[in-house]
């Protein structure tokens, strides 16, 4: 029954708009379904996500993990979370429990800014029924097979001693392929 379909790949990718398609799907389909994602993403105003093609869909705003679990019932269907790289170590349980009798949707950035596994990213494909990794156009070279996101600062790649989390949009960051892609 149960079941943990896995959205990843750089920013800029479509993770949040394949997230909000899905997520329709299941409205069609006239499925229980509630969508969650994490407070520290504030980048789309009030309780919804928003893809970066402008697509939104009303969410629930949470801090922990564990959290999910207090809205869930029997009746839930489908959960959504969107940007799952942001969710505390709890995220693991929580996914665990509800794919025993659930359908998970999920997205979030496979890799930091710095080439490294984000979060429990990792862990989250491993328990993933399937994982759909997206790929990006490459803001330098323009190919389509950009992997890393870019952080910029003033416009220029970010040091790896910059902060791992900050929120923000094409003014922090840009989608590159592996050989555009620039960190010290």
């Amino acid at each position: 029954m149960g079941r943990f379909e896995l959205i990843t790949g750089p920013m800029s990718c479509g993770k949040t708009e394949e997230l909000i398609r899905r997520i329709k799907r299941c409205v069609i389909a006239g499925q229980d379904i509630l969508v969650f994602s994490p407070v520290i993403d504030d980048r789309a105003k009030g309780e919804i996500i928003k893809s970066r093609n402008g697509s939104t869909f009303k969410t629930i705003k949470i801090k922990e993990a564990k959290d999910i679990l207090k809205h869930v019932k029997e009746s839930t269907e489908v959960i959504a979370i969107d940007e799952m790289q942001f969710f505390d170590e709890g995220i693991l349980e929580v996914i665990k429990t509800l794919i025993k009798t659930k359908r998970i949707i999920g997205c979030g950035l496979d890799l930091d800014f710095k080439g490294e596994p984000f979060g429990y990213m990792p862990q989250l494909m491993c328990y993933a029924t399937t994982v759909d990794k997206l790929t990006a156009i490459c803001m330098k070279c323009h190919k389509d097979n950009a992997t890393h996101s870019q952080r910029l600062i003033n416009g220029e790649p970010a040091s790896k001693d910059s902060p791992l989390v900050l929120i923000g949009a094409e003014e922090a960051y840009e989608a590159r392929c592996i050989e555009c892609w620039e960190c010290d």
